[in-house]
């Protein structure tokens, strides 16, 4: 079997690492941190525990399948995961709120009429409804299957909506703003469709409509918290690598890869120490980590995603003195929120017990998007979710910004928002994780990990 040398030790490098090892590869993962998960942290404080990053899964298939295919022990037996319900609760600068039922069409069409009006929940139903033919076209080429050669059907947006007029002139397929605007006819339905681009670092007036995909998806098939924390979810899956004879050595920083007879052989430590391999999976950014010579052109010519796909945020954990209100909701948007410089604010109150040192104090995860105002401000913005807040307030912490987080592929734009193939142009060379195909996100990441490792089995690359 295959020397396979795996850099970085995110979700979707785990992802690859587990399949392969199960595979009979000697598989062996440099990660230059001193742990493993990548985007899925955790702070401690005081008997406090936070996520740092992702706060919810959506798709657990994507989880379930990798376990099953890795060892007899399925993801439940690894990890407790419970249905969030409501799946989300928003909050308007009018003052208004109103919380969604998890996995519930009908549920989700009679709590927009009660809060926002008669006819909203219809118009938010059939926008999900046109999604749902942007889901069906995509989700085979988007998500369970390697990039197509031919990405140029990829380029046409499959939302089902009539290209925009503006006066005498004609332009093509509208954005998520415009098909916001357009077919909601309510601020407040605008600014919910547009807060699933905005944390993934997407412009509404830019991304294209097939974006409605991204509530699609989460209003269909839930949302799910892990016991413990997400972070519970990297800890086992690290513990099925390690079970399936995955080596790891952190604090190993890669240089670059090592390039022989018009392959890839192995990796350059930033030690100076050479590691030989037979097939390199890169989980990090390709520029990071080899010479332009490398991979000739392959990077050069990658679609200029970069630029309109990111999210950067401060985390700003709170720890609260008395219990956590029954009728609290786990995550709540607050929109437009002024102290946060008119961005969206996304407060996370799990129902946890892990995460709090007793039942008379609770944990409190604020998302603050980069280039809002101080991330303390936010705290007023927090308020109306967690009424009282700063009476109760015992600390916050704010973490040092997190990097650039890759959204999701997305069909449309000519193509720009799409990923990295995940086969190099140099053989032996693949890409995984977040920042290559499908994308980024927790389920998309655990697919990259599938797709590639089946494109090194000789297969054509699917996550089925």
């Amino acid at each position: 079997m295959a020397r396979i040398a795996v850099i970085g030790a995110g979700m979707g490098a785990l992802a690859a690492a587990a399949r392969l090892a199960t595979g009979g590869h000697r598989v062996t993962v440099y990660e230059r941190s001193p742990t493993y998960g990548g985007g899925v942290g955790r702070y401690e404080r005081d008997g406090f525990v936070f996520d740092t990053g992702p706060g919810l899964l959506h798709l657990p298939a994507v989880y379930r399948d990798l376990f099953i295919k890795t060892g007899k022990e399925t993801l439940e037996t690894c990890v407790s995961l419970r249905q969030v319900d409501p799946a989300i609760r928003h909050v308007f600068d009018d003052g208004t709120s109103v919380a969604l039922p998890n996995a519930s069409r009908a549920g989700v069409i009679a709590a927009l009429d009660d809060a926002l009006g008669a006819g909203t929940g219809t118009r938010w139903a059939d926008l999900l409804g046109r999604a749902r033919e942007v889901w069906e076209a995509t989700r085979r080429p988007l998500l369970e299957d390697a990039l197509a050669a031919d990405t140029a059907p990829l380029g046409r947006d499959p939302y089902p909506a009539p290209p925009v007029r503006r006066g005498l002139f004609r332009r093509g397929a509208p954005t998520l703003a415009e098909v916001a605007a357009r077919e909601l006819g309510d601020p407040r339905l605008a600014a919910m469709l547009e807060h699933y681009a905005v944390a993934y670092g997407f412009d509404p007036a830019v991304v294209p409509a097939s974006a409605a995909v991204l509530p699609y998806m989460e209003q269909t098939f839930g949302t799910w918290y892990v016991a413990g924390g997400m972070r519970a979810l990297a800890d086992a899956v690290y513990a099925r690598c390690v079970a399936r004879g995955a080596d790891f050595r952190f604090g190993a920083d890669v240089a670059e890869v090592v390039e022989k007879d018009g392959r890839a052989a192995g990796l350059l430590l930033s030690d100076g120490a050479r590691v030989e391999a037979d097939v390199v999976v890169a989980g990090a950014p390709v520029p990071a980590l080899h010479r332009e010579q490398v991979v000739p052109g392959d990077y050069q010519d990658e679609r200029p995603a970069w630029g309109s796909a990111g999210a950067r945020r401060v985390v700003v954990c709170l720890a609260l003195r008395g219990s956590r209100p029954a009728e609290a909701v786990h995550r709540t948007v607050v929109h437009g929120s002024a102290p946060a410089g008119g961005r969206d604010v996304v407060v996370l109150r799990p129902d946890d017990p892990a995460t709090r040192p007793d039942d008379g104090h609770e944990a409190v995860t604020l998302q603050v998007p980069l280039g809002s105002a101080d991330p303390e401000d936010a705290l007023l913005a927090a308020e109306a979710a967690v009424p009282g807040l700063r009476s109760r307030l015992l600390w916050h912490h704010a973490l040092a910004p997190t990097d650039a987080t890759p959204g999701p592929a997305l069909a449309g734009a000519a193509g720009a928002f799409l990923r990295t193939a995940n086969q190099a142009a140099l053989p032996g060379l693949y890409f995984v994780g977040g920042w290559a195909h499908p994308g980024g996100g927790l389920a998309h990441t655990g697919m990259s990990g599938a797709i590639v490792s089946d494109l090194i089995a000789g297969g054509p690359g699917g996550s089925r």
